[in-house]
């Protein structure tokens, strides 16, 4: 069996992958609709909903649904999720609003004509708040749970005869 279609075959892989991506478009969408097309958040951190929430959340209720929660791989994935989850909304987030105050300080050496501190803008997205976060938990949940018990059969069942 060649490895392209092992991973096809990875409910786990699917669970987290299709979180993710689920998630990013969704994100794109969501601030298109909000302020504008931006190239930038393409592959920026930050914004609703969380795409490390949701791949992470896909990726631990892919163990418990593929597995068991005394599975090895359910304890690692479950413990990555809270710190990713935790470093999500705290760090990062930190240092988003870091940014911003950055940002202005910035803004006002160039209005008052001295030369500011750095070159460009720092990007004021890079956390999460709790509501987006909350979504992209809700996304992971959601696409491990169809992927597990609804699309990984059928394709596992396509597959079979390769």
């Amino acid at each position: 069996m060649n490895i392209l279609t092992d991973i096809v075959r990875n409910p786990v892989f699917l669970s987290a992958g299709g979180s993710w991506l689920v998630a990013q478009v969704s994100k794109i969408i969501y601030e298109t609709i909000r302020y504008g097309f931006n190239s930038g958040r393409l592959t920026g951190g930050g914004g609703m909903p969380s795409s490390h929430s949701a791949t992470v959340t896909g990726l631990t209720v892919g163990c418990l649904l593929s597995g068991s929660a005394r599975s090895p791989e359910f304890a690692v994935s479950l413990f990555l999720a809270m710190v990713v989850i935790y470093d999500a909304m705290g760090v990062r987030y930190e240092t988003g609003q870091q940014a911003k105050i950055l940002n202005a300080m910035r803004r006002r050496d160039i209005e008052e004509g001295r030369e500011p501190l750095f070159d460009k803008e720092l990007d004021e997205k890079m956390g999460h708040t709790l509501a987006e976060v909350i979504v992209g938990i809700l996304i992971g949940i959601g696409m491990a749970l169809l992927m597990c018990l609804w699309a990984w059969p059928l394709i596992d069942g396509a597959l079979a005869g390769m």
